[in-house]
């Protein structure tokens, strides 16, 4: 894109397209001289100045060289992309409408809700739906839907419109009191969020700035002195005995069985494309206030890699709406048993609730190399494909994993699962309806064999050709030796004490990180020890350690964006998330970043963490 300015008259029309573009892009940034630097940020400021960017409009304007987009090139795009017309509206009413009965259903909305963009859940799609419902009768014509896209819009604009206006009068008020905080030799001078009363003292997590707007008025230039940077600062954090000396049995509730259990099965898996991990997340719906025991811990199958260490999960129990101060994190598991099993146990009043399973990715990693050679899939026997024997017990133990409550058979809800991570596709009727009159079912549930028909019936329909084969088993994680190396599967056990009959289900598979960034940050900030920064009195270094994980975070609270080098390489028995333990990260202003995860390499011996900090100019 051309570099140039945009010269906007702040007459007229083009005042007040140019206010609306600047209040879009203070709701995400802190001012208009901060760049938009990944395609996902571009998407976000461009729908809060009311666009909806295909993936089309968007490779015009961020091509495989852009590394980032000034504010006078995101205000010359509005000017092209025009913002949501009517004839936009009935196009995508009309895509929605499936059936074309001239309204939209909770299913239909739903469907696109979880396969598009940012996923939501059923109940979440429902208020959506019931707050311009205006018959009330469970969906939506056009003048309804219409009415709910243009509301949105509007209320956007709005809040950004005061975002800017707020940043404008703090950076008016800060240029009238200004005072300099920097003294002579090594000091760094950097501006604390908590020295303005009036801004919230909380942190913000980068993760939620799109909800909240950015953090603060003021410039961004120089508030960081960089001419005389202090020097690395070593830290030698709790050093840790060996892990498993410290693993013994989960002090679990006496009672426990007599409390009502449900129990689910999920994954978490290392994503084709993006490598990010993700993993099957769930609701848990309580009808009585209840203390509430909950475990999670890995499942060991035939198609894993032989390996004696176990892979880390934990377990992080959130709000389903956050509280009045913003947060969503009740509690996190922080002990395990010699077998991998972690466990938490807290008391829950009567609602809905998100449980989203946790592993640091210092173990679950993506692969280095693909074997050399491949397993063979299929043979030709008596004129026909069949599945080989080797591929017949993966398709056992992947049937055996699919089955979430562990009931011998795959519902109808278990194998859209398993089609959503395979071919990224819900199960609709008229496959569903081929299901039942061609495969094996028991009480209207998939068995085993009738899984294994499936694929029967895929390989006699293939002509040999494995390559849809190949697709399935690399979405679950299984290597060309039939390995699973880039998945982990898990077991989840929910028990409640006074609540019989408690919904425990699962309702994503997404981005583990999606929900768990700033929740994450806020238990290592809350249980963690505090470290600051040589020299910089609003960067923050906050290490949590337990016997069998520690996790390093960063909390800058100044106006402006640091790079720390963090070198971990004094760091003993440990392994990490990181491709090393001397990394360097950009830290944004008014925002928190997870450093590093550790776990012990081998947990017969003592482990420690041990960190020297610098900032990088």
């Amino acid at each position: 894109m051309s570099r140039r300015s945009s010269r906007v008259s702040m007459t007229g029309d083009n005042g007040e397209f140019y206010l609306e573009c600047k209040a879009a892009y203070l709701s995400i940034y802190e001012s208009v001289k901060d760049e938009i630097d990944s395609v996902e940020d571009l998407v976000q400021v461009l729908q809060q100045a009311g666009r909806n960017p295909s993936k089309k409009v968007l490779a015009r304007y961020w091509k495989s060289d852009t590394e980032h987009l000034t504010f006078d090139e995101f205000v010359d795009i509005c000017k092209k992309e025009k913002a949501t017309t009517a004839d936009d509206l009935m196009k995508a009413f009309r895509k929605i409408d499936i059936n074309g009965d001239g309204y939209i259903s909770l299913e239909e909305l739903y469907k696109i809700m979880t396969t598009k963009g940012e996923k939501m859940s059923r109940s979440d799609v429902k208020k959506m739906i019931d707050e311009v419902d205006e018959n009330k009768d469970g969906r939506l014509d056009y003048g309804e839907f219409c009415k709910m896209i243009m509301e949105t819009t509007e209320e956007c604009k709005k809040v950004s419109r005061k975002i800017m206006e707020k940043k404008e009068l703090k950076r008016r008020k800060e240029d009238q009191t200004k005072t300099s905080d920097s003294r002579s030799g090594s000091q760094v001078s950097v501006r604390s969020a908590a020295s303005v009363k009036s801004y919230s003292e909380r942190p913000m997590s980068a993760s939620s700035r799109s909800n909240k707007g950015a953090s603060l008025a003021g410039s961004r230039k120089s508030l960081l002195s960089v001419d005389d940077l202090p020097k690395p600062s070593p830290r030698n954090k709790k050093s840790k005995g060996p892990a498993a000396a410290s693993l013994a049995k989960l002090s679990e509730p006496k009672n426990l069985k007599e409390w009502t259990h449900a129990t689910s099965k999920g994954m978490f898996y290392i994503d084709e494309e993006t490598e990010k991990l993700l993993c099957h997340q769930y609701n848990l719906k309580l009808t009585e206030d209840t203390s509430v025991w909950i475990t999670i811990q890995p499942i060991k199958t035939r198609c894993q890699a032989d390996s004696d260490q176990v892979i880390d999960t934990g377990l992080f129990i959130l709000r389903d709406k956050p509280d009045e101060d913003g947060n969503v994190l009740i509690t996190f598991t922080r002990h395990r048993d010699a077998k991998g099993k972690y466990g938490v146990k807290c008391s829950l009043d009567a609602g809905n609730y998100r449980i989203i399973p946790f592993t640091t990715a210092s173990r679950l990693k993506k692969r280095e190399s693909d074997p050399s050679s491949a397993a063979k899939l299929l043979q030709l026997k008596d004129g026909k494909y069949t599945i080989t024997k080797a591929f017949r017990k993966v398709l056992e133990d992947i049937f055996d994993l699919s089955d979430l409550d562990g009931n011998g058979t795959m519902s109808r809800e278990e194998f859209n699962w398993y089609n959503i991570r395979t071919s990224d596709e819900e199960v609709g009727d008229d496959e569903w309806e081929v299901v039942e009159e061609r495969l094996e079912l028991e009480d209207g549930e998939i068995t085993k064999n009738g899984f294994l028909q499936l694929n029967d019936m895929e390989a006699e329909d293939s002509n040999g050709d494995e390559d849809d084969m190949w697709v399935t088993l690399e979405s679950l994680g299984i290597n060309k030796e039939l390995v699973m190396d880039e998945a982990c599967p898990f077991v989840i056990d929910v028990y409640t004490e006074d609540c019989d009959d408690a919904e425990f289900k699962v309702d994503a598979i997404e981005d583990m990180m999606d929900k768990l960034q700033r929740p994450l940050c806020q238990s290592v900030m809350e249980k963690g020890e505090a470290t600051k920064v040589k020299g910089m009195k609003d960067l923050t270094m906050y290490t949590y350690m337990s016997d069998t994980r520690a996790t390093i975070v960063v909390d800058n609270k100044s106006y402006s964006s640091v790079r720390l080098n963090l070198d971990c390489s004094g760091s003993r028995n440990c392994l990490t998330n990181q491709p090393s333990l001397d990394e360097t990260f950009s830290v944004k202003s008014q925002s928190q970043i997870i450093a590093y995860h550790f776990t012990p390499k081998n947990e017969d011996d003592e482990w420690n963490v041990k960190c020297e900090e610098s900032i990088q100019k």
